[in-house]
């Protein structure tokens, strides 16, 4: 009879009802359901699809809520929390599952923040506790296929799945392709699991895309949007100055006319950088 592991997705018989829980078995071993995820007590003999998984004193427990990533599958899945020991993620049952430190890039400021994706899968250490295990290279060659060549300098929206010093990896996150973005093609190193947009500056023989994260010459910001766009950066993303400031007031904070600030103001919204709410100036 096939060993029960954590990290499995398995059919079990109902074999009785003990207080507050649903003792369920293979025939063999006995695993435990909290009574409170079903909404009727099954009968004996019922059968219930399950994911199994550890509990802090590594006893094997059961529960209905079956994960979206499985062990040997690939998915993307969102960050819930970030500490010291890395990124809990959420894979859509009631146990977050951490992908640890040491799997995540070596400088801080690249980790993943709350609501970024990591790609990946399920994994299991000796005492049965889950956790993620980043996609590799080798598996994003049998995963990926080739991109077409229409896509030249098309946008796609991508997350980072890889960082090195010459650039950054990506994976589309509508479209299955590899993007590749050198270094001197962006502005600043993106997160990894992080939301971006990349333009598509060429298609490789072997199906694989480079990018850029730098914008088009007509959509590069003016001198006045940069200025505004710094300050915002520099004042913690919140400003209380918008088109309704008084000309007095935006040339004493930004040297300029209210004119140009508006321009600069309206582009900046154009583009999705700002918004303006209730008298301010916001990141988005």
């Amino acid at each position: 009879m096939e060993e029960l592991k954590s990290g499995q997705v398995v059919e079990l018989t109902v074999l009785e009802e003990q207080g507050s829980r649903i003792v369920l078995t293979n025939g063999d071993l006995e695993i435990p359901l909290n009574s409170s995820e079903l909404s009727e007590t099954p009968s004996r003999g019922d059968r219930l699809k399950v994911f199994l998984y550890a509990d802090r004193r590594g006893n094997i427990q059961a529960t209905t809520a079956i994960p979206n990533i499985n062990q040997g599958e690939y998915d993307w899945a969102r960050v819930i929390k970030v500490s010291n020991e890395g990124a809990y993620v959420d894979i859509g049952t009631t146990r977050e599952v951490l992908v640890k430190a040491e799997d995540l890039p070596p400088i801080r400021n690249l980790w993943p923040e709350v609501g970024d994706h990591l790609y990946l899968t399920l994994r299991t250490d000796r005492n049965g506790d889950l956790f993620g295990r980043l996609i590799t290279e080798e598996k994003v060659n049998d995963l990926y296929e080739g991109a077409l060549d229409d896509l030249h300098n098309k946008n796609i929206v991508a997350r980072p799945y890889r960082l090195l010093p010459v650039g950054s990896f990506l994976l589309g996150v509508d479209l299955p392709y590899r993007i590749f973005v050198h270094n001197t093609e962006m502005e600043r190193e993106p997160r990894l699991g992080q939301d971006v947009t990349i333009r598509v500056i060429d298609v490789k023989d072997d199906g694989s895309l480079n990018g850029s994260m730098l914008p088009r010459k007509h959509e590069r910001l003016s001198a006045d949007a940069e200025q505004i766009l710094n300050y915002l950066n520099s004042v913690g993303g919140k400003m209380p100055f918008g088109d309704k400031s008084t000309p007095e007031e935006i040339t004493e904070m930004f040297n300029m006319s209210k004119g140009a600030f508006k321009r600069a103001l309206g582009t900046l919204m154009k583009s999705g950088r700002v918004k303006q709410q209730d008298g301010w100036t916001e990141l988005q």
